[in-house]
C-alpha cells in the first residue's frame, strides 16, 4: 500500500514563530493546546464519554469503546440518529435559528431555518420510505453544493439509509463505478449546476451511469431548467415531496451503524467507499469541530468545500448541524463573478470563521493585495485551511494582508479516513508558518520507517496513528482486506499514507503523500518543500513538483509553476525561480527544469494532481483521473 522507501529530508525552515493575535482569550476557551492535548490522551476514553453527553442519544451508551486500533467499536450499545442531534433538538429550542444562508453565482439568497430544514428533510424522507427505501439501503446522491443536496443527505439519514455523496461533476464511468460498488437503487440528482455563469450539465452524466448500472429503480431529478425526463423511473424532486406531512420521527438505529459511503479514488483501480457511523463518527466530528475552531452557536462560518467531500460532510453538514452554527453556503467559483468575490461575501454576512483550503489562499494571493483593502473584513475572526500543506508564503498573505495580523491563521491537517481535524494549532497557540502543528485531542501520532521503528526528531518517514478515534472510518465498503491495509502496514497504528516530520518541540510537518517523495542524489525529499520554496518567490502563484527518471541522479526534480497577476512568462524567469529554490532550501533541491504553465491539474476538491504532471513528463499511465477538474 505505502511506496516509500528510505529516511526523508526536511528541508524547509523557516524558524519564524508567531504569537496568537491579542483577544483570542476573549473567545477561544483553551489556552494551552500542549496541556490540553496531554490531558487529554493521558485519559481519551474519558475524553470521548464525555463528548458523547453532547450529542442526543435515544439510549445513551454505557461503553464508550472496545476493541483494538484495527477493530473499533465506538459506543457500540447505544442508540441514536445524527439528524435528532442536528435538528430536532435545535427545532424545539431555536425554531428560527438560521441554518444557511445559500448563495448562488448570480448573487441570489435562500436562507433557511433549523425548523424549516427539518420539515424539508422529512417530506423527503417520508417520499423515500413510501418509495420503499428502508434502513440500510444505499442512495447515491449526486448534486450541487445546495440545499436541496444537503436535505437528500439529511433526509436519508433520517430513515437510516445510507448516502454515498458523488461530486456533481464526476464523469458517468466513475459515477456508475460508486453506484455500482454501493449497490444503491435510487439516485437523488440535479439536472444542472452553474459555474462561472455557465450552466453544467450533469443529467446527460446521469443518463450514462444510470443505462451502466441497470439495479437503479428510482432516479429522482431536482430540475433547474426545462429539462425532460429521460425513461421511466424518473420522478421530479418537488413532485416526489409533494402532498408528504413535514413530520415523521426519525429511525433509531445503532451507534455502528453505517452513516454515509464517502469514496476517495486511489492511483489506480477502483475508488474505496469510506464508511463512517451514526455513532462515532458524529460525536467526533461535532466535538472535533467545535473545540479546535472555538465556534459557539449561532455564529456565522463560511466553509468553501463542497459536500461532495469529507470536509463538507464534517463542516458544512453533520458537524456544523450538531452545534448549530449559521453556515454560508454558495455554489460556483469562488472567483466568480470577480476575483474579490470572497471578501465581498465576508463583508456581507459578516462572517466570522472561514475554512477553506490552501487553493483558495494561493488564488486570492495571485489576485494580489489591493482586492482585500477594498473591503471591510472586521468580522473575521479566524481562518482555517485544510486538504493539503499551507505554504508559508500562503499562511503569512492570510494573516498579515487578509487578517491584518489581528487573525490566527491555523492549519489543519485530516483525511476522508480520519474524519475530522486531527492535526493542526489552535487559534490561541503560537505557530509556526513551516509547521502543520500538533495534535488537537487524544490522538498519538508518530513517524516511522518503513520497518517501523521511530525516526528520531527532525528526520521523515510515515506518519502514523498510535491511538484509535471515533471519527476514524469503520470499514471499506464491501472491502474488508482493503480496510485492512491501513493497519498492516506497521501492525498496532494506522498508516496515513502521508510522510511527515516531528521536531524537536514535537511541531508535526506534513510533507505530503508517500508516493510524492522525490529520490534526488541519495537524498530523499518532500515535494511540499519545493514547492513552498517556489511560493516564496513574488512572481510564483502555485507549484507543482515531481521527479523524473535521471541517470545520474536517480531522480531530477522538474517544477511546474503558475504565475501572479502582473508577470508574464520567460526564459529569465524560470532560470530565476530555479535559482530561488536553491538559495531557499540548497542545491539539491534545485529543480533541473522549470515550466511556466496557465494551470496545474488538479482534482475538484483543489489538490495539485502531481501523478498527472509525472504521467504526461515521462509518458506513464495516467491511471484514474476521474476526479481531475475541467
Amino acid at each position: 500500500m505505502i511506496g516509500y522507501q528510505g529516511h526523508i529530508e526536511g528541508l524547509l525552515t523557516t524558524g519564524e514563530l508567531f504569537a496568537a493575535p491579542g483577544g483570542v482569550a476573549h473567545w477561544f476557551p483553551i489556552a494551552d493546546q500542549a496541556e490540553y492535548v496531554e490531558r487529554a490522551a493521558a485519559d481519551p476514553q474519558g475524553f470521548w464519554s464525555h463528548a458523547a453527553a453532547g450529542i442526543a442519544w435515544a439510549k445513551h451508551p454505557a461503553q464508550t469503546f472496545a476493541g483494538t486500533i484495527d477493530d473499533q467499536h465506538w459506543f457500540a450499545d447505544g442508540e441514536l440518529n445524527v439528524t435528532v442531534s442536528c435538528l430536532d433538538r435545535h427545532a424545539k429550542s431555536h425554531p428560527q435559528a438560521i441554518a444557511y444562508d445559500a448563495i448562488a453565482e448570480d448573487g441570489t439568497e435562500q436562507t433557511v431555518t433549523y425548523a424549516e430544514l427539518l420539515a424539508r428533510t422529512n417530506r423527503l424522507a417520508n417520499a423515500l420510505s413510501a418509495d420503499g427505501v428502508t434502513a440500510g439501503d444505499r442512495v447515491c446522491i449526486y448534486m450541487p453544493l445546495t440545499l436541496e443536496g444537503i436535505v437528500a443527505m439529511l433526509a436519508c439519514a433520517r430513515i437510516g439509509a445510507i448516502h454515498s455523496v458523488v461530486y456533481a461533476g464526476l464523469g458517468a464511468t466513475a459515477l456508475s463505478d460508486r453506484i455500482d460498488d454501493a449497490g444503491a437503487q435510487v439516485l437523488i440528482v440535479a439536472d444542472v449546476t452553474y459555474r462561472r455563469g455557465k450552466v453544467v450539465d450533469l443529467k446527460s452524466i446521469v443518463d450514462e451511469a444510470v443505462q451502466r448500472t441497470p439495479r437503479v429503480r428510482r432516479v429522482i431529478v431536482w430540475r433547474r431548467t426545462a429539462s425532460q425526463p429521460s425513461d421511466s423511473r424518473e420522478v421530479n424532486f418537488e413532485a416526489y415531496c409533494d402532498n408528504q406531512p413535514p413530520e415523521r420521527d426519525a429511525t433509531i438505529v445503532p451507534a455502528e451503524h453505517p452513516l454515509f459511503i464517502l469514496y476517495t479514488s486511489g492511483t489506480t483501480g477502483k475508488p474505496k467507499g469510506v464508511v463512517m457511523t451514526h455513532g462515532g463518527y458524529l460525536v467526533g466530528a461535532s466535538t472535533m469541530l467545535k473545540r479546535t475552531t472555538g465556534i459557539g452557536a449561532g455564529e456565522t462560518t463560511w466553509c468553501t468545500s463542497d459536500i461532495g467531500w469529507i470536509v463538507g460532510h464534517t463542516v458544512i453538514v453533520y458537524g456544523a448541524l450538531a452545534n448549530r452554527y449559521r453556515n454560508i453556503i454558495r455554489e460556483g467559483s469562488p472567483d466568480y463573478p470577480s476575483p474579490g468575490t470572497v471578501y465581498e461575501i465576508i463583508e456581507s454576512h459578516k462572517v466570522t470563521t472561514l475554512y477553506t483550503a490552501p487553493t483558495l489562499a494561493r488564488m486570492l494571493m495571485k489576485f494580489g493585495a489591493d482586492l482585500v483593502g477594498k473591503k471591510d473584513l472586521s468580522s473575521l475572526r479566524a481562518v482555517f485551511c485544510a486538504g493539503e500543506p499551507l505554504n508559508p508564503e500562503a499562511w503569512h498573505f492570510l494573516y498579515e494582508t487578509v487578517g491584518k495580523r489581528a487573525v490566527p491563521v491555523c492549519n489543519q491537517w485530516w483525511q476522508t479516513e480520519l474524519a475530522a481535524p486531527s492535526i493542526g494549532n489552535y487559534p490561541s497557540s503560537a505557530i509556526r508558518p513551516d509547521r502543520s502543528g500538533r495534535s488537537l485531542g487524544p490522538l498519538v501520532f508518530s513517524v516511522r520507517d518503513q520497518l517501523g521503528v521511530p525516526e528520531p526528531p527532525n528526520k521523515g518517514g510515515l506518519l502514523v496513528l498510535e491511538t484509535p478515534a471515533p471519527y476514524m472510518f469503520a470499514d471499506v465498503w464491501n472491502d474488508r482486506a482493503r480496510y485492512a491495509q491501513y493497519f498492516n502496514t506497521i501492525p498496532g497504528t494506522y498508516t496515513a499514507g502521508d510522510v511527515a516530520v516531528i521536531d524537536d518541540q514535537g511541531y508535526i510537518t506534513v510533507l505530503g503523500r508517500s508516493d510524492d517523495v522525490l529520490s534526488v542524489a541519495g537524498h530523499r525529499l518532500a515535494t511540499a518543500d519545493v514547492e513552498s520554496a517556489l511560493v516564496s518567490h513574488h512572481a510564483c502563484a502555485e507549484a507543482g513538483v515531481i521527479g523524473v527518471p535521471d541517470e545520474i541522479k536517480g531522480e531530477a526534480i522538474v517544477a511546474f509553476v503558475t504565475l501572479r497577476t502582473g508577470f508574464a512568462s520567460s526564459a529569465e524567469l524560470a532560470a530565476e525561480l530555479g535559482a530561488h529554490v536553491r538559495r531557499e532550501i540548497g542545491p539539491i533541491a534545485m529543480p533541473s527544469r522549470v515550466e511556466i504553465v496557465a494551470k496545474l491539474p488538479k482534482t475538484r476538491s483543489g489538490k495539485i494532481m502531481r501523478r498527472l504532471l509525472r504521467a504526461q513528463a515521462t509518458g506513464a499511465d495516467i491511471g484514474d483521473i476521474s476526479t481531475l477538474d475541467d
